[in-house]
């Protein structure tokens, strides 16, 4: 892929805000995209699959491809709990003649961002209210209730980087929100 067209297409929000569902259904659209797959140091969910959601890697695995500089893009989300962008995945992905597009959290949206610049669109979806996030968080019953208000904390920081990135889709109507950001994309790819 030439390097003017090695584009990548980021969203990152909040857990709960509807990212994951945005992203499929753009990955079900007309787009030449491939989903990058991060690497992760949590336990699977009994809905995912190894290499499909994630790569699943012990924490110490995770810290030897980071001394071996393998990732993008890591962060130590919670203690012992890491995400990253493998730099293999990507390449894997532009080799194949497809946009990248990342499902990845809000720091690990801004970092892609810095790092691929003006050459990614950078998505941060928001939920339309705490209220709803956290209505949304018990009815897909993958957390138990640390694990939500964990993440129900975190919202309120990760709000605050809303503005960093460069489209802000607010999820208060699914469809509605998966047409704005198709418009978006379209207007990237083109530009």
């Amino acid at each position: 892929m030439e390097t003017q067209k090695r584009k990548v297409f980021i969203f990152s929000a909040p857990s709960g805000s509807g990212k994951t569902t945005i992203v499929r259904a753009i990955l079900d659209a007309e787009f030449p995209f491939s989903f990058s797959i991060s690497a992760t140091s949590r336990p699977k969910r009994k809905t995912e699959t190894e290499g499909k959601d994630y790569y699943f890697v012990s924490p110490e695995e995770f810290i030897h491809k980071i001394d071996n500089d393998e990732f993008i893009e890591w962060e130590e989300v919670y203690e012992n709990v890491f995400y990253g962008t493998l730099k293999g995945e990507i390449e894997r992905i532009f080799q194949i003649g497809k946009y990248p597009i990342f499902d990845v959290d809000v720091v690990g949206g801004l970092n892609l961002k810095k790092y691929f610049g003006d050459n990614a669109l950078a998505v941060f979806v928001q939920a339309p209210s705490i209220e709803i996030l956290e209505e949304r968080l018990r009815s897909r019953s993958t957390d138990d209730e640390e694990s939500i208000q964990k993440r129900l904390a975190k919202y309120n920081y990760e709000m605050n980087f809303a503005s960093k990135f460069d489209i802000i889709v607010v999820n208060d109507q699914l469809d509605r929100a998966i047409e704005e950001t198709k418009k978006h994309i379209q207007d990237f790819i083109e530009k």
